[in-house]
């Protein structure tokens, strides 16, 4: 028999002569194993609680040893083995106990089925998890629950929106964790549009069997729309919830800030601030503050978040310094996100890649490129996200020959097979510098489907150079993979009109109406005083609109008499010249200049943030304004920072 026992040193031996396991301690264990011959034939005492104890302490080989002289383990015992297994990352030993306890006959056995299949899913081994759905008669809602988790978990969705009918057919009814994976699953592989038509009935099938008052179910369905983009649906059922908690709040506050809307995150997080007393911020939440204040550059605002998260102690939570890097680097105190990563006392990879990502905005390729390679000598496996950044550096600083070498050796020293964001970077690189045809031929020669993103790549390197031929090809790819994405129409368009093909323009902007698409206004965003100002390029609701008109038509004659010839090609428009000079005078980016040239002290820098490109013409006005006003100016358009000094634009000219 086994007897628990106390003693220094301690032995645990088995009653097979081949094993005897032994360990010495300066202090005296908490228990130990010896084979006690006293009471031979008492089989009333069994080894289920000496088991549990072990798996308990952490022990599992021990555990295991022990099993195998219980005759009768109970379900408690296999699930605490179970449970083990998964601590200890053992999928051999979860196999053993899986064998075990089927031939105890528990393999019929609904709640540990469930404790089977959450191991296998914490062990990547999803094939074993189905199998035991599979074998399992009597599925319970608990182990359709268990294998919803553990297919969403592997980004298997539509396999569980396929099971999810099935336990309709079949009558079996949903509970509040149902929900909350089959949920999970719309969103858990690709956002398709038909995936987002399953999640609208699990919406509806919540409403029609009374969840929606409960909150983490509610949580879930906003933050489904958010992925999915549909900004709306989410702030009503945001709306409605009779109850929020700080997860909640940070869904929607996470919604507004990954989908262009960031004015309205901070503007919710005031709300939830002001108007809550038991939802505290957390850290998720002051992530998504952090990435609207960098969204906008609004640096006023993201100090004073600096300063809360100082206070709560927030500090020492990688993400958030993360974040507060890009914050900084993205209202233009590059040397600020420096300081804060610098003070970091540890660092992940997505440190590393919020400062490399700082760095290439700002146009500094070779800084990033130095930073990444700093990453890797210390010891910092690159990521995914790690290329994209810095092939993204080299893309903005046109540093091929460095971006190429990065991207060969993405598979050839870091064994990273590159995705569609990769390619798209590479085609963005050599199509910046005017070398469509390799960007061509890159697309051509891919493994994998270029899908939007590279089509759209090459598309807005034609738009740069004007190249009419291959942004045919490019469209034609895209209108067939995006349908109703406006901006591809968009930039087209642009490539005709910079072409004078207006029979051309004319045809694209007559499929834009044929699909009901509009072109997405041009918005820029600048802070005073902390208030943060939004300008549209039709904007007649501004009180000041008249001086800002007034101020801009005063820089456009003075810099005429400076040799300024205004570039009319972005308008998509056959008018006179005069008309097109006053459409590229009112654009977004230069009410926001005059605003801040009325509205700011001397020699205080002026931040405007821009949701599309900056246009030629409000590029080169910004320059002579930064030098006549003697003014710095950082403008951070969609693609990168421009910082204007005494005349010149830290891109050189090269966006």
């Amino acid at each position: 028999m086994w007897a628990l026992q106390l003693h220094t040193p301690y032995t645990f031996r088995s009653s097979s002569p081949s094993t005897h396991i032994h360990y010495t301690t300066s202090k005296p264990p908490i228990c130990s194993l010896t084979l006690n011959p006293s009471n031979p034939t008492k089989h009333e005492t069994n080894y289920n609680h000496l088991i549990q104890s072990l798996c308990k302490q952490g022990s599992l080989k021990q555990a295991l040893e022990v099993l195998s002289h219980e005759p009768n383990p109970t379900q408690h015992t296999y699930e605490l083995l179970i449970l083990s297994c998964s601590r200890q990352s053992s999928l051999p030993d979860g196999l053993d106990v899986h064998r075990h306890l089927a031939d105890a006959g528990f393999d019929q056995d609904p709640f540990l089925a469930t404790k089977l299949i959450n191991m296998y899913s914490e062990l990547d081994a999803i094939d074993n998890a189905r199998k035991v759905f599979d074998k399992t008669r009597k599925r319970t809602i608990y182990v359709w629950n268990a294998l919803f988790r553990a297919l969403t978990l592997a980004g298997h969705g539509q396999e569980v929106l396929d099971l999810y009918l099935q336990m309709n057919q079949i009558g079996i009814p949903s509970d509040r964790f149902t929900y909350t994976y089959v949920l999970k699953a719309c969103v858990a592989s690709e956002c398709l549009i038909s995936l987002l038509y399953k999640g609208k009935e699990i919406h509806a099938h919540i409403l029609r069997h009374g969840y929606e008052a409960l909150v983490h179910i509610m949580t879930t369905l906003v933050d489904m729309y958010a992925r999915f983009g549909c900004v709306s649906y989410a702030s009503c059922v945001f709306d409605e919830m009779p109850v929020r908690n700080v997860v909640s709040w940070s869904a929607m506050i996470a919604c507004y800030a990954k989908n262009g809307r960031s004015f309205e995150a901070l503007e919710l997080f005031r709300e939830m601030i002001l108007e809550t007393q038991d939802s505290i911020p957390n850290s998720v939440t002051m992530v998504s503050v952090l990435q609207a204040c960098a969204a906008l550059a609004a640096l006023e605002q993201g100090k004073l978040l600096h300063g809360y998260i100082l206070r709560r102690g927030l500090d020492s939570i990688l993400p958030v310094i993360s974040a507060l890097v890009t914050m900084y680097s993205r209202c233009g105190k590059l040397e600020v996100g420096q300081r804060v990563f610098d003070q970091m006392e540890k660092r992940d990879v997505v440190s590393w890649n919020s400062l490399i990502s700082s760095y290439g905005i700002h146009g500094f390729g070779k800084r990033a490129i130095q930073i990444f390679e700093e990453m890797v000598y210390h010891g910092v496996t690159p990521s995914h996200v790690s290329f994209v950044s810095v092939l993204g550096a080299c893309s903005h600083a046109g540093l091929v020959e460095e971006g190429k070498m990065l991207f060969e050796s993405m598979v050839k020293q870091h064994r990273i097979y590159p995705s569609v964001e990769h390619y798209a970077c590479m085609v963005d690189l050599l199509g910046r510098a005017n070398q469509l045809d390799e960007a061509a031929k890159i697309i051509e020669e891919m493994r994998i489907e270029p899908g939007p993103e590279v089509w759209g790549s090459l598309l807005g390197s034609c738009r740069i150079h004007c190249n009419v031929e291959l942004a045919e090809r490019a469209s034609r790819r895209l209108f067939d993979l995006e349908p109703m994405n406006a901006g591809n129409y968009v930039l087209l368009a642009d490539i005709y009109a910079e072409a004078s093909m207006w029979d051309e323009v004319k045809r694209v902007k007559k499929l834009l109406d044929a699909r009901g698409l509009q072109k997405v206004p041009g918005r820029s965003w600048i802070e005073v005083k902390r208030h943060i100002y939004s300008f549209a390029s039709v904007d007649e609701f501004n009180p000041q609109i008249e001086q800002l008109h007034a101020l801009l038509v005063e820089l456009s004659t003075e810099m005429k008499g400076q040799g300024y010839v205004p570039q009319t090609k972005a308008v998509l428009y056959d008018l006179d010249v005069e008309e097109k000079e006053r459409i590229v005078l009112g654009h977004s980016e230069k009410l926001a200049v005059a605003f801040g040239l009325i509205n700011t002290s001397k020699g205080e820098t002026i931040r405007i943030t821009k949701n599309l490109r900056l246009c030629e013409d409000c590029h080169s006005v910004t320059k002579f304004v930064s030098k006549f006003a003697n003014r710095e100016i950082l403008v951070r358009d969609v693609n990168r920072f421009h910082h204007f000094k005494d005349g010149v634009c830290s891109c050189g000219d090269y966006w």
